[in-house]
């Protein structure tokens, strides 16, 4: 490390190096600041240092980084003689790096470093405009030259400078496709990104126009197009989206239109079931009273046939005693008796009409009422109602119980507003998700978090107080979990990088 401090002071006086950036804000661009590092080429000749260059790089996997060719040139001038340095935008020390690809015709170099993991940048494979903003994120050595003090800051991980334009244009620059923008760069920006407002690459910065060339200073970015060749020529995964971008202020007025037209939605669907309702119970009303009204006269039919047979009984029993066959008179005149006595209590008994008791219009107001969801379900991401600026687009399918466990692994606690809500805080990746789930509704939502080293660092240490992994049905021990977990939302930023809307259904 003493030899690397005092090439780098070397450096200094050259202007070349890094530089005391502010801290990074919590927005998409710093979120993908986090994967972006100062890369050092040094060359040494018979322990004495002969040449050093400098510029920008960023990470499209946990332990790859893309530069600029022309970055690490000094390995092919010096080999054997000539090391690279990798200094993060996060942590306490730089790493020395490997590299693996070169190519020249495109200007992109792709480098190996280990003894860390940096958040990868995904690229913008989606359709550009001009006019779209672009914002450039590296090390201008201008910057350097004015704010470094000593040889410690050139060591030392510091956020990336960040610049602002808009894209002017689409050329070919020596036989590469390349897009032309007015973000400031300088020399020891080269190799680094150049992203939209939502954070993912659009291009790899690598020269720009001189003023006095021109009316305007203009800057060149390789197209992703090449890079993802590039890539693929080296066997390199990397992650591409095509999602435009959608800003949080854009996605937060687009949530407010949806919920509106679906509480309108929702109230002509009340309305058009109580309608639906309402003419059932009088459907339902007039086909009882008829019935009631059938009945009715039935029975007084019957009550009014009783007391007739009632009254031959009794003339019977007085014709029979009249001839002096008192044993049959008896029998007739107890016949006769009841006789009445049931003609009067079917009379009696002839129901009353009692709207009360009229069942109908349930149908229609049941069917409003969703069953909540339970069981395999199969969750399909909603672009239309997600933010998304990394992710994939990808189908979730997940066991869901009644209790808040999933994958009968992983317990939910009950979610302030309703439904059910799990925060998961990895131990390598600088992302928290927070996920919840209303079975009513059947909406499943994924709120990721891209934070910085230290919040990072904040939001495990709070996540060693959660107790709760495994599934448990008692209500203690997911009272207990929701307020563990709210700790943990706590300290969290007002407002999330992605959030990701899913529909779900019962898996067929």
């Amino acid at each position: 490390m003493t030899m690397v401090r005092w090439l780098l002071a070397w450096a200094l006086m050259l202007g070349l190096g890094a530089v005391l950036a502010p801290a990074a804000r919590a927005d998409d661009v710093s979120a993908a600041a986090r994967g972006v590092v100062r890369v050092l080429a040094i060359a040494t000749v018979d322990g004495e240092m002969v040449d050093i260059e400098h510029g920008t790089g960023f990470a499209v996997a946990p332990n790859r980084i893309v530069t600029n060719a022309h970055v690490v040139e000094l390995l092919e001038r010096y080999p054997g003689e000539a090391v690279l340095a990798i200094v993060p935008s996060e942590g306490e020390r730089s790493y020395e790096g490997r590299l693996l690809r070169v190519d020249t015709a495109r200007d992109l170099a792709l480098i190996e470093v280990r003894e860390v993991r940096l958040p990868p940048l995904t690229l913008y494979t989606g359709a550009l405009g001009e006019g779209d903003a672009s914002i450039a994120l590296g090390y201008p050595g201008n910057v350097d030259l004015a704010t470094a003090r000593s040889a410690d800051d050139f060591v030392t991980p510091t956020a990336p400078v960040r610049s602002q334009g808009v894209l002017s244009g689409n050329r070919r620059l020596e036989g590469t496709a390349v897009l032309v923008h007015t973000a400031s760069i300088a020399r020891g920006n080269s190799g680094g990104p150049l992203l939209d407002r939502c954070g993912r690459v659009l291009g790899v910065n690598s020269a720009l126009t001189r003023g006095e060339e021109g009316d305007a200073s203009f800057a060149f970015a390789i197209a992703d197009n090449e890079l993802v060749a590039f890539l693929r020529d080296a066997g390199q995964p990397v992650a591409t989206i095509a999602t435009p971008c959608v800003t949080l202020a854009d996605a937060d007025a687009r949530d407010r239109a949806d919920a509106e037209r679906q509480s309108v939605e929702d109230r002509e669907r009340a309305r058009a079931a109580a309608e639906r309702a309402r003419e059932d119970r009088l459907a339902a009303l007039d086909t009882a009273r008829a019935d009631n009204a059938e009945t009715r006269e039935n029975m007084i039919a019957l009550a009014a046939l009783l007391l007739a047979l009632s009254v031959l009984a009794a003339g019977g029993a007085g014709l029979l005693a009249s001839r002096g066959d008192t044993r049959r008179a008896r029998w007739a005149a107890g016949g006769g008796a009841v006789l009445l006595a049931g003609a009067i209590i079917v009379f009696v008994l002839r129901p009353d009409f009692d709207p009360a008791s009229v069942k109908g219009g349930d149908a229609a107001t049941a069917a409003t009422r969703a069953t909540p969801l339970a069981g395999v379900l199969q969750c399909t991401l909603m672009p239309e109602r997600s933010r998304i600026i990394v992710s994939p687009v990808e189908t979730v399918r997940f066991d869901w119980r009644s209790d808040g466990c999933m994958n009968r692994r992983t317990q939910y606690a009950e979610a302030p507003g309703g439904g059910w809500e799990r925060i998961l805080v990895p131990g390598e990746d600088a992302t928290v998700s927070v996920l919840r789930f209303d079975p009513v509704s059947g909406s499943y939502t994924n709120s990721r978090y891209l934070l910085s080293a230290e919040a990072m660092e904040r939001a495990r240490t709070l996540r060693g107080q959660v107790q709760q992994k495994a599934c448990e049905s008692g209500t203690g021990a997911r009272a207990a979990l929701a307020t563990q977990q709210s700790a943990i939302r706590t300290a969290l930023p007002a407002q999330a990088n992605e959030r990701l809307v899913y529909r779900c259904t019962r898996a067929g």
